[in-house]
């Protein structure tokens, strides 16, 4: 493993550094992305310092809404490293928690863009480049809301709904030629958006509500769902 290159995008925060940190701690080379340099920057030098034998973390501002601005990130990555290993498709955002009927069109666009056509974005490029190394590893990130109905996130839901089935039909395209595709699907997670959600002092959307609807009855940890996609990896 200590050769293999990894690829996080959303990599500064939340599940996405929790996961740089796992894949950092084991060897790795790994190139974090994010739309905030500032973040980014600082969340490589934390997780590097932290965690990572040697200087084995990148962080490359990067907007996955952008299939230019991914396109260039790849080759960055290729120019580097020569070879791409590992992908972990985390970029997303959440923009609201309420009913459809009193949704806004701009943010569903927005999570459309990002946690969808984004994401298609990244696998498409990523793939390309592991058919011509006839090995690679993606996992993305998608969610419970993938899979189940979820109260007051129609729209959200139905973006990491069209995740799983993008993960699921490259999985078998690509299965006979190296390359192995998965999805996790977390809960409730504390990571930076649902903080804010909780914060919101919404009545409908607090913790203890969030909480009782997981069987274990508290949210996860980002290193919980981080073990799952380096396992998977």
């Amino acid at each position: 493993m200590t050769n293999a290159v990894a690829l996080i995008t959303g990599g500064a925060s939340g599940i996405g550094k929790a996961t740089a940190i796992k894949l950092a701690s084991l060897g790795i080379h790994v190139v974090i992305s994010d739309r905030r340099r500032d973040v980014g920057e600082a969340a490589a030098k934390e997780i590097c310092g932290a965690s990572c034998r040697g200087d084995k973390v990148q962080y490359i501002q990067n907007d996955v809404t952008n299939e230019d601005h991914v396109k260039s990130l790849i080759a960055t990555i290729i120019e580097e490293f020569g070879q791409l290993d590992m992908a972990v498709n985390n970029a997303g955002i959440s923009s609201e928690v309420v009913s459809i009927d009193a949704s806004n069109s701009d943010n569903y666009s927005a999570m459309v863009n990002t946690n969808l056509v984004g994401l298609y974005y990244c696998m498409k490029h990523q793939i390309i480049q592991m058919l011509k190394q006839k090995q690679g590893a993606i996992v993305n990130v998608a969610s419970i809301a993938s899979l189940n109905g979820i109260p007051w996130a129609a729209t959200y839901a139905s973006t990491k709904h069209g995740v799983v089935g993008l993960t699921k039909s490259a999985a078998i395209d690509h299965a006979q030629q190296g390359i192995r595709i998965n999805a996790v699907a977390p809960g409730a997670i504390r990571t930076d958006i649902i903080a804010k959600q909780l914060d919101g002092h919404d009545e409908n959307y607090n913790q203890e509500i969030i909480s009782a609807i997981h069987p274990m009855n508290r949210l996860g940890k980002p290193e919980e769902v981080a073990n799952g996609i380096a396992w998977l990896l």
